[in-house]
């Protein structure tokens, strides 16, 4: 069964406290939020505010995902504000293990997003250290866009490379998820789905959530 995180970037800033509710009372696992900071991703979107107070009222985890230059300033603040998860990109990351052992250090599950030009092979001595691999379907930055076909196989291959190591990480896919991609998708070796315009369009959210889930 899939794990469903809904990104918040796409839902209605001016209902939020209703956004919220919503993937509370749904069947969703976590609340997937993503800071970008127009430095590593061509766009601004929320930060430490808006996560304290989104996680203030969720009952489930925050998985906060880092499109940011120099995560390791800000992780503690993170914490701070609510964050279950962080995500850093391996690609803003010099120290990327100094990183990883930095945030477990704070109580958080450690995440690692890799771009779609980026091998997987990038992971290989550090996977065994990390909770999540987020495999980014789309170029990171804006939501919308469609998922790049050949992340299919960067999802294969890394699965075979966890399951050849009998590791727990966790493989989130985050780009371009809808219905009619999630099952394919799913079958490659995903473990998260992360559902951004797909679930905030839908008249009916928590029927989107729950198709999701039964993948």
């Amino acid at each position: 069964m899939a794990i469903v995180a809904p990104s918040l970037l796409a839902s209605n800033f001016l209902r939020l406290d209703e956004e919220c509710k919503m993937v509370n009372e749904s069947e969703a696992d976590w609340f997937h939020l993503d800071v970008m900071d127009g430095r590593f991703v061509p766009n601004i979107s929320f930060g430490l505010p808006v996560i304290e107070k989104i996680a203030s009222v969720a009952n489930k985890p925050c998985d906060v995902h880092l499109m940011i230059e120099e995560p390791e300033k800000y992780a503690v603040d993170f914490r701070n504000a609510g964050a279950d998860h962080l995500t850093v990109h391996l690609e803003t990351c010099k120290h990327l293990h100094r990183n990883i052992e930095q945030i477990k250090s704070l109580g958080m599950k450690a995440g690692v997003a890799i771009n779609p030009a980026t091998p997987v092979e990038l992971l290989q001595d550090v996977l065994h250290e990390i909770d999540i691999v987020c495999m980014m379907s789309v170029n990171p930055g804006f939501g919308g866009q469609k998922f790049i076909p050949h992340s299919l196989e960067k999802i294969r291959k890394l699965r075979k490379r966890i399951d050849q190591l009998e590791l727990n990480c966790l493989i989130e896919v985050d780009g371009g998820v809808n219905l009619e991609n999630a099952k394919i998708i799913m079958d490659a070796g995903a473990h998260v789905l992360v559902a951004g315009n797909t679930v905030f369009s839908s008249p009916d959210p928590k029927a989107v959530i729950r198709q999701l889930k039964k993948l």
